[in-house]
């Protein structure tokens, strides 16, 4: 544990605990072993073939759910550091946020969800976060004495993002702050922040990279111009022996570099001012406090709501994008029509839930796979994209 851990920040020796008591590890911190553990499970390496927003087949550079949550502890661990929170249990709040995840991004999501909904009007429908948390406390078997990954509370706490009210109530202490009001620590404040700054940059450089985005419109954008104006005027085109299409590809990285880099200055210095001026010295007063701490400062929130809906309206309902997340609806769909009539609890009724988590714990391969065979000659997509 660092010496300078902040007095508000977790500290694992006065963690909650585990539902189930365990030996301290000799060489490991609580969160160190949380960590860990979501790195060996199944779920974990099952997002390295779980979609971002592009496909698998569709280039070999995109980013996949696995690469995406790499890239969201790399930039939360650095965050971490300059704030003095927990390293570690930001890093293991990082690996397991998209745990739950179903194949084909929010696709699959909002597919899995619409057909629990539908069949069940009490249902608290699907969502990942939700998922993650199932995933780690009950679903991933690997141990004799518990099912889940027997996680600390914090981090169950930090996974969970986003609640209703009704999920809320059957979750139990990890879920009250959505009955009875209050945030999350420091720690799961940060991940969700780092998150967004990930997701927003890395689908703008692959929106790019695919041909879908157009970088002269991109560098149009406030939050993208002032760094674009900074790369081309330390590396002119003229001043350097590259072509003229590895420029441009060297170029994009350094925007984006810079532009992730200005995020996190920004994100750093206004939290440790937000932190200043709330007075807080401990994580029962950042949970009591009447407003998230960490974010950013309103000049860089409105340079990334203009980012966020540029991609939503040039991207993600992009006509190629939009062609593959209806194929992938209709796949989650007619899935769950199929599983659902072969899953059977003990009183003779269909089991909505473990049809789902069959569903969410597939690849984006093998969610593919299972459909053809169930449905032969219903062509969602060239076969070869999968079966070649």
């Amino acid at each position: 544990m660092k010496e300078d851990l902040a007095s508000y920040a977790i500290n694992p020796i006065t963690s909650r605990g585990r539902f189930v008591p365990e030996e301290e590890s000799k060489g490991r911190t609580n969160f160190q072993r949380d960590r860990d553990r979501i790195i060996h499970s199944s779920a974990f390496r099952k997002l390295m073939h779980k979609t971002q927003v592009f496909l698998s087949h569709e280039g070999d550079l995109f980013r996949t759910r696995l690469t995406h949550s790499i890239e969201v502890a790399q930039i939360a661990r650095v965050i971490s550091r300059r704030l003095n929170l927990n390293e570690d249990l930001t890093e293991a709040l990082c690996l397991a946020h998209d745990l739950g995840h179903t194949p084909f991004g929010h696709a699959g999501q909002h597919a899995l969800n619409r057909c629990l909904r539908k069949l069940d009007s009490k249902s608290c429908g699907f969502e990942h976060n939700i998922q993650s948390l199932r995933i780690v406390d009950k679903l991933e078997c690997k141990y004799f004495n518990f099912d889940g990954l027997n996680l600390c509370f914090e981090t169950r706490e930090g996974i969970l993002k986003h609640c209703s009210k009704l999920a809320a109530k059957k979750l139990g202490d990890v879920a009250e702050r959505f009955l009875c009001g209050g945030f999350p620590t420091l720690e799961a404040q940060l991940v969700n922040i780092a998150d967004e700054i990930a997701y927003n940059h890395h689908d703008l450089d692959d929106g790019l990279r695919s041909g879908l985005l157009d970088f002269e419109e991109v560098v149009e954008l406030e939050a993208v111009k002032s760094n674009f104006l900074k790369v081309e005027r330390a590396y002119p085109y003229e001043s350097t022996s590259f072509e003229a299409g590895e420029y441009q590809s060297r170029r994009q990285s350094e925007v984006i570099r810079r532009m992730i880099n200005v995020q996190i200055e920004d994100l750093v210095t206004n939290t440790k001012k937000k932190i200043v001026e709330s007075a807080v010295s401990t994580v029962d007063e950042v949970r009591n406090y009447e407003k998230l701490l960490v974010g950013f400062s309103d000049e860089m929130q409105n340079f990334v709501k203009e980012l966020k809906f540029f991609l939503h309206e040039k991207l993600y309902k992009h006509t190629v994008v939009m062609g593959m997340t209806s194929a992938a609806e209709i796949i989650i769909a007619d899935l769950f029509k199929v599983l659902l009539d072969k899953s059977v609890e003990q009183n003779g009724e269909p089991c909505l839930r473990s049809t789902a988590d069959s569903i969410a714990a597939m690849t984006d391969r093998t969610a593919a796979l299972t459909h053809l065979r169930y449905f032969p000659n219903k062509v969602i997509w060239p076969r070869e994209v999968y079966f070649t």
